[in-house]
């Protein structure tokens, strides 16, 4: 009897301990996974403060800047006072306003343009003359270098690039001009570039006038004068050695030399005067020339006074007249030409 109850016992004991284990062990995965689950606490949220003035400062000390010799890990770039927008190509030829100052020349220049560009878009207005600018003129300024050409009636592509030193092809491509390539057709009285072409440009020149010329041929004031000095090596006609508006170009056979009204000018070389003449003189104004007996010829116009008379001998160096603003001119200055067998060449060819 005491063997079976001692059994029983054991047998109750081990099932009660068993469960308890059970117990304990589900307890605790159940505790694991409620830790894992549980919310984050959040501290609650506090009014926000202003700061008065018996507040206390919590300003915060910041780290001393690095003197300037110590080395500083970091790229250096340069600052811009302006932004750099790239420069677009122009297609269409637009208006410019002559200015005080302004020269054919300049105003080229100003564009990137060969001065003929511009010279050959305004024949209305300056007739080829570089000389006829004037302040308050309105020119065209084409697009690129070439012949700004207005259509004709009865022209055609072909006739106008042979005619004009281009080809059809730089005619219709040229994205200016708006050509239908499917059609190739131009009204007559649309202005058209023509990319490197080019007219002849009838620039308007006194004539060569030789110490053995005829007096009261064309050119008053001239007369056969014999010999006389030879020049040898050229100066400076005037004492300012820098061009002050036309240079020396297709249109423009000669130097603008700097002067103001009234300055010294001198004779280039030794020679004769074959030419003194006051007035318009194909818009020269008052102009003189001297033959240096050595096929050399110089030329000096726009003067405000002539100092020298026709058949005078002349030496280099050896005051002539005074500048001014004689003629067809726009603004004092000297210009002054070099010729070669009458035929013009640069002046900086022979000056020193």
């Amino acid at each position: 009897m005491n063997h079976k109850f001692t059994a029983f016992v054991n047998s109750k004991a081990f099932t009660v301990i068993s469960w308890l284990i059970t117990a304990l062990i589900v307890g605790g995965l159940l505790g694991v996974a409620l830790w894992w689950t549980r919310p984050v606490a959040t501290a609650p949220a506090q009014a926000e403060t202003q700061p008065t003035a018996s507040a206390q400062d919590t300003s915060v000390t910041l780290p001393s800047i690095q003197a300037a010799s110590a080395p500083l890990n970091a790229v250096s770039r340069q600052i811009a006072l302006k932004t750099n927008i790239p420069e677009r190509p122009r297609y269409k030829a637009i208006e410019y306003t002559v200015g005080r100052g302004d020269s054919v020349y300049g105003i080229a220049r100003k564009f990137n343009l060969k001065p003929e560009t511009v010279l050959m878009a305004n024949y209305e207005t300056l007739e080829d003359n570089p000389h006829s600018l004037k302040q308050g003129q309105k020119l065209i300024i084409p697009p690129v270098d070439g012949l700004y050409y207005k259509w004709q009636e009865g022209d055609t592509i072909e006739t106008v690039a042979g005619k004009y030193e281009t080809t059809p092809e730089e005619i219709l491509t040229w994205p200016g001009n708006e050509v239908d390539l499917t059609n190739p057709q131009i009204k007559p009285g649309t202005w058209v570039m023509l990319p490197g072409g080019a007219r002849p440009i009838k620039a308007i020149t006194l004539p060569t006038v030789a110490r053995t010329g005829n007096s009261g041929t064309a050119n008053p004031g001239t007369a056969a004068c014999g010999g006389g000095p030879v020049g040898g090596g050229f100066v400076w006609p005037v004492n300012n050695h820098t061009v002050s508006g036309n240079d020396y170009w297709g249109g423009h056979l000669a130097l603008d030399l700097s002067a103001y009204e009234g300055d010294p000018v001198y004779a280039a070389a030794d020679g004769v005067v074959t030419q003194a003449a006051g007035g318009w003189n194909y818009g020269y104004g008052n102009v003189i020339q001297i033959d240096h007996g050595n096929g050399y010829t110089s030329l000096y116009a726009h003067l405000s006074s002539i100092n020298v008379s026709v058949c005078q001998p002349v030496y280099a160096g050896q005051l002539i007249g005074l500048a001014g603003n004689s003629g067809n001119s726009f603004g004092a200055h000297l210009h002054f030409e070099i010729r070669v067998g009458g035929s013009n060449i640069d002046p900086r060819y022979v000056l020193p």
